[in-house]
């Protein structure tokens, strides 16, 4: 949109935006009007939680989601398009919906797979299913059942498994517009480990980056990002979330937080730490309660990523410390069945979203995709199944990245003088999405 031209978008009772430029003018602007009949304007939707990379990739990765046995994982293993040179990668698989005492295993793998090396990781990016050429390429011994976990999953499917940088960067190219259909203007990056900020940064600097990215970084780097990223424990999923009472695992202790709230105090970075278990939540505000003296002056303005099962207790200390809970409501419908499996004897406590927004904590809305799809408008409507009102769930996609980014004077509001980053609904259906005043999606008309 040039920005010597005005659009004023009139809807069916009245209700009028103009975008002048990149920006939202006052109501009474003159310029072009577009008639949207009885579409809804809303503010650009982020997705607040998005490995962004790893979710384009997946776009062209083997696609193991929804596979109810390991037959039939392997099924589509073995008809998969095997690369010439390089790692088969896929992801999806998820052993808690298999039948009881089916499991991926070694041998099974290397059955359908023979020389090619394969890194399949399970839909939660946490654990890691490889046959004996990836074995014997990363120079490990055979695992007696192929997989890999946490950390030894991420360190060898980085070093030895991931997409080139050039893959990368084509990949993320290819799904930003498939980001802009689902009504998406921005991203808080969680890729920061792997690729993101160099991939974003190439298309910054060819003019070719239509998406706001907040990026995380692993480590207080500023040149790099704008907030750390680091881990308590693991997932649901994985039986590695850290709970009280015993059970999951520590990837990093309250003292370890500590330390990385520190080093991001001084860069002047705020901290998002993943925490899934009531003990990982936990000691995650231990962390920042134990530096509260360094961060609060700074203003800076930290977040839990997941919050997936948060003791009773531990909901007033979110409201206190101000720490905003970044969710994924489809993940309390998608894992429904195996959190009921898993957590019998803490499912009051597992994702506490009405609770927590009762207490007066800030929820920022994403997808977690490739682990669900990127896609805000399923979001909330999950929400809406958890005890969250639609209202309040936009306002987690809109207004919460927003304040999260110190943007809430110009971005998540439909104000004059905010950016132009709008979406145009057909009920249910993303009809248009500008992005600083260009439609990077569909048509207002």
């Amino acid at each position: 949109m040039a920005a010597d031209r005005t659009v004023v978008l009139a809807g069916a009772r009245g209700d009028r935006i103009a975008v002048t430029g990149a920006v939202i003018g006052p109501r009474d602007t003159p310029g072009e009007i577009v008639e949207l009949g009885d579409a809804t304007v809303i503010p650009g939707l982020v997705d607040a939680h998005v490995h962004f990379p790893s979710w384009a990739l997946g776009l062209r990765e083997l696609n193991l989601f929804g596979t109810t046995s390991v037959g039939e994982a392997l099924e589509r293993v073995e008809a998969a398009e095997k690369p010439n040179d390089g790692f088969l990668r896929g992801r999806g698989w998820r052993e808690e919906e298999w039948p009881d005492g089916e499991q991926p295993t070694l041998a099974a793998l290397d059955e359908v797979t023979g020389e090619v090396p394969t890194a399949l990781r399970a839909h939660d990016g946490h654990t890691l299913w490889v046959n004996s050429a990836a074995l014997r390429q990363g120079g490990l011994p055979a695992h007696e059942d192929g997989v890999l976990r946490e950390q030894e999953a991420w360190d060898f499917f980085d070093t030895f498994a991931a997409a080139s940088a050039q893959e990368t960067l084509d990949a993320v190219r290819a799904g930003i517009p498939v980001a802009h259909a689902a009504g998406v203007t921005g991203v808080h990056d969680k890729d920061g480990a792997r690729g993101a900020p160099e991939a974003f940064a190439a298309l910054r600097d060819a003019r070719e980056l239509t998406l706001r990215v907040w990026q995380s970084v692993p480590t207080a780097d500023a040149d790099r990002g704008s907030y750390v990223k680091v881990f308590m424990d693991g997932t649901l999923g994985s039986r590695t979330a850290l709970l009280l009472g015993g059970g999951g695992m520590r990837l990093m202790g309250p003292e370890g937080l500590a330390e990385v709230v520190r080093a991001a105090a001084e860069a002047g970075m705020p901290v998002a730490v993943h925490a899934i278990g009531d003990l990982a939540n936990r000691e995650a505000l231990d962390g920042f309660e134990a530096t509260e003296a360094v961060w609060r002056p700074l203003g800076l303005r930290h977040r839990v990523e997941h919050a997936q099962c948060i003791h009773a207790d531990d909901i007033a200390r979110y409201a206190r410390l101000g720490i905003t809970a970044s969710v994924q409501y489809s993940h309390a419908t998608s894992d429904r069945e195996l959190a009921a499996r898993l957590w019998a004897d803490r499912l009051d406590r597992a994702y506490p979203y009405r609770q927590l927004l009762d207490a007066g904590v800030r929820l920022a809305g994403g997808s977690d995709a490739p682990v669900e799809e990127l896609d805000p408008l399923a979001g909330i409507a999950a929400a809406q199944e958890c005890g969250v009102t639609r209202e309040e769930a936009l306002e987690s996609f809109t207004a919460a990245p927003a304040w999260l980014e110190g943007a809430e004077e110009r971005r998540g509001r439909l104000s004059p003088g905010c950016d132009a980053d709008l979406v145009i609904l057909d009920g249910d259906r993303v009809r248009a999405t500008m992005v600083a005043g260009e439609w990077v999606h569909g048509s207002p008309a």
